[in-house]
């Protein structure tokens, strides 16, 4: 049996978060936030990281309005899902991130994490994480 190794992001223009999960375990974990210098993926950080997590799949959050329909952010999300997609040679999988920045601040915040230092570090990587367990918990559903 193949084992699928998923690596996923938070797509953002100044940065991105990124978690890990594996098929079998069903479970995401957050890994780090890359910079985007010049509102650019890092590829370098991107490479490095296909390479030592060895992601045979990856998964992008698609930002959504909250009625559905796309913002600004939507179409450069897409454009990065496809990048991924030519670059690697890799499935891709879009998923609705819709209120995940808000339940890893939420999540944090129950784990004792007090809010100012959420504001300064940040959600893009548990938002990451948010957005794969939403896609693993939905695997092998009807």
């Amino acid at each position: 049996m193949r084992t699928f190794t998923y690596l996923a992001f938070d797509f953002g223009t100044q940065k991105m978060g990124v978690a890990i999960g594996r098929q079998y375990l069903r479970q995401a974990q957050a890994v780090e936030d890359i910079r985007c210098p010049g509102q650019k993926p890092d590829w370098t950080r991107i490479d490095q990281l296909l390479e030592d997590w060895e992601a045979n799949a990856l998964v992008v959050g698609l930002p959504i309005n909250m009625d559905g329909s796309d913002n600004t952010v939507t179409k450069m999300a897409r454009k990065f899902g496809d990048q991924l997609r030519g670059r690697y040679n890799l499935p891709v999988h879009m998923v609705d991130e819709r209120l995940t920045s808000r339940a890893a601040r939420h999540a944090l915040q129950d784990a004792g994490v007090a809010s100012a230092r959420i504001r300064r570090r940040g959600v893009d990587k548990y938002a990451a994480c948010e957005i794969l367990q939403t896609y693993l918990n939905q695997l092998d559903k009807p």
